[in-house]
């Protein structure tokens, strides 16, 4: 399910991510940031399953957009990036 420290997001979309990045970088109380699931579909606040996840081949355009889109954080903001198979990808 979505809370405070997870937010879920169906498709890669910049902008949406770049706030969702900024709120979690404020850490006002202090849970040490967050995490983002991308190629996640969200529905009423919980995960809707079978996750989609992203194309393999965006993997590596996404994460560098992510680490440009970071140092537009002022000040600069460094994500840690994780990349997981997709289920349906583990045989």
């Amino acid at each position: 399910m979505e809370w405070a420290r997870i937010e879920f997001k169906e498709g890669w979309n910049p902008d949406t991510t770049l706030k969702t990045i900024s709120a979690f970088a404020n850490d006002i109380d202090n849970w040490g940031g967050g995490y983002i699931v991308i190629g996640a579909k969200e529905k009423d606040g919980k995960l809707v399953r079978p996750v989609t996840g992203i194309a393999p081949d965006a993997v590596d355009r996404i994460q560098k957009d992510l680490l440009r889109y970071c140092k537009y954080l002022k000040p600069v903001y460094i994500c840690l990036l994780y990349t997981s198979p997709s289920p349906r990808d583990r045989t």
